[in-house]
């Protein structure tokens, strides 16, 4: 009962951060916005400026909730992927679902230096990206859900996952030799992840697939602390391994594969945000894991998204710059101090 008041209470906290990130995030920026404008421009009341209120509901809002949006569906991604590999390193991406993403994206952009100019055609248009990335993302997970069904170990999934990404970065490097250098700046740009290019439109539909893929996660909550106890054990307790294995795959990849499509690859956040999750609730019960990592990945993220503005300056930092530059050195730092993770 003592630790259940405990996580009650750090939900409470959490969520309180969580809320004054979400109002920083906003308020900070190229043009600094006081957070009492912020708040009257977010419940419907009249503020000073009206290019303030343009800037927050046509900008920083959408922004903020992109950042919500990720850094919680990420996290949720790589404590999946985690649980069903057993094994602290894996991530989001280990399925080459980020890899297949970035071969769509570079068939598009490098693409027109081999194919002509349909692919370059494709780019012009505004979901042209997007599209390519999710194709990407969607032919790699169903390879990998192909090989899931007649593959029984889940490491020999993780490691086919591993090879696709190496054969779909290969693939990269050769369209990258044939493009040019104004090409090769696009798609280097891609990769850098960028939070703010989405509309209201845009967004919607992003939230839509990730409440998907999170329904999904929270559907195999049980399968994920059956599957601790080890694949034999959960076997005889009744768990349908394939299936469960199946579910947890398709939730990582809608999840991961959509937030890639539509913001670029992020890193570290789904490696980094389960580690830092279970050191303050030192638990593996995925019903109190999975909405504490949701709520550190929305949080970590609102931080990165607010330090890569650069805060009353004109300049942003690669938002995947930021997020590595803070994951690795807490990945790292996690690892020396405590060697032996909760799982």
């Amino acid at each position: 009962m003592a630790d259940k008041k405990t996580y009650q209470l750090s939900f409470i906290i959490l969520i309180a951060i969580l809320i004054g990130c979400f109002f920083m995030n906003i308020s900070l920026g190229s043009v600094s916005i006081p957070l009492k404008a912020v708040f009257n421009s977010l419940i419907g009341n009249p503020i000073e400026h009206e290019t303030w209120q343009h800037i927050i509901r046509n900008y920083r809002l959408p922004k903020a909730l992109t950042a919500i949006i990720v850094g919680s569906g990420l996290g949720i991604s790589g404590l999946l992927m985690q649980t069903l590999f057993r094994n602290p390193l894996a991530g989001p991406f280990v399925l080459g679902i980020s890899s297949g993403a970035g071969l769509g994206v570079a068939l598009v952009i490098l693409g027109s230096g081999i194919f002509g100019g349909v692919f370059a055609a494709i780019f012009a248009s505004k979901w042209g990206v997007v599209i390519a990335a999710s194709s990407g993302s969607f032919l790699v997970l169903l390879a990998v859900l192909m090989v899931s069904i007649k593959v029984r170990g889940t490491m020999a999934i993780l490691i086919i996952g591993l090879m696709f990404a190496s054969i779909t970065s290969a693939i990269v490097s050769v369209l990258s030799y044939f493009g040019s250098a104004e090409q090769l700046q696009q798609y280097v740009f891609w990769g850098f992840g960028s939070l703010g290019d989405l509309s209201w439109d845009d967004l919607l539909i992003l939230f839509i697939i990730y409440s998907i893929g999170i329904i999904l996660a929270v559907a195999s909550i049980k399968s994920l602390n059956t599957l601790l106890l080890g694949e034999n054990y959960a076997k005889s307790l009744g768990l349908n391994i394939k299936r469960s294995r199946l579910l947890i795959i398709f939730a990582t990849s809608l999840l991961a594969g959509t937030i890639t499509a539509f913001t670029g690859p992020i890193a570290f956040i789904g490696l980094a945000i389960p580690h830092i999750t279970r050191q303050v609730f030192n638990t593996s019960n995925h019903k109190t894991l999975l909405p504490a990592v949701f709520l550190f990945g929305a949080i970590v993220m609102l931080i990165c998204d607010s330090i890569a503005q650069l805060p009353n300056s004109d300049f942003t930092l690669p938002i995947n710059a930021i997020t590595a530059l803070i994951g690795a050195p807490v990945v790292i730092w996690l690892l020396v101090r405590k060697r032996k993770m909760v799982f």
